[in-house]
């Protein structure tokens, strides 16, 4: 969506950043009162973060079982505020946000094994020590069982980072990199279509490719763009 992103408060006259708080209140005397002083700019990231502290706790107290459905929440509430143009600026895909989408789906699967596997178990533990800043467990030690929770997390994270950057292209046009983007698309509906049951590297190569166009657009490196089609047609 466009926002003003510079407000002014009409109660005090303070100025600040939306881009910065997420808030239409007044951080100095917390009136809603506040008016736009710019240009609307496309922008739909916000200022949040992911803390997995009290899912720790529960998994070293042997009662995670117990705070599953609090822990998706979160996670699905991360995931609905984050976004990837900050007032105008195109971010890349980041860590954080495939950590959190596969922990969704790991989580998920946690909650429905009677009973998880000392592999599906200490992968569990990986992801929740580390996805709140950006950790993701290599692929050699993804659990058999759970490989698919990565795959469909993934294409999950693909697609909401896709739908933005076709929003971005809208006022920064390229075809060359929307075509590439179709194609992303495509083959994130049939891993979708698939539940994640794709190879890890399949997964892995998506990711790749979607972050080559991403650093074409942020950067203008044209030799990423033609990585992304190469990491795409081997996939074919």
């Amino acid at each position: 969506m466009k926002v003003r992103g510079q407000r002014e408060c009409q109660s005090c006259g303070h100025r600040w950043s939306y881009y910065e708080t997420g808030s239409v209140a007044c951080p100095s005397c917390e009136s809603l009162r506040s008016v736009g002083v710019d240009e609307r700019t496309l922008h739909t990231d916000a200022p949040v973060t992911l803390d997995l502290t009290p899912y720790r706790t529960a998994w070293a107290e042997d009662r995670l079982a117990d705070c599953v459905e609090d822990c998706k929440r979160d996670l699905r509430e991360y995931r609905r505020q984050r976004g990837f143009i900050d007032g105008g600026d195109l971010l890349p895909l980041d860590d954080t946000l495939l950590a959190a989408n596969e922990l969704l789906q790991v989580v998920d699967l946690f909650d429905r094994t009677r009973k998880p596997t000392d592999a599906d178990e200490r992968y569990l533990h990986a992801l929740l020590r580390d996805a709140d800043e950006g950790g993701r467990p290599p692929v050699d030690t993804v659990s058999d069982a759970w490989a698919s929770a990565r795959g469909l997390g993934y294409a999950n994270a693909i697609a909401d980072y896709r739908h933005d950057v076709a929003d971005w292209l809208d006022e920064h046009p390229d075809e060359e990199a929307r075509q590439t983007l179709g194609t992303i698309h495509e083959h994130v509906k049939r891993v979708q279509a698939l539940e994640g049951d794709v190879s890890l590297d399949e997964a892995e190569s998506l990711v790749a490719a979607t972050r080559d166009v991403g650093r074409y657009l942020i950067e203008g490196e044209m030799s990423a763009l033609a990585s992304a089609r190469d990491r795409l047609e081997a996939l074919v």
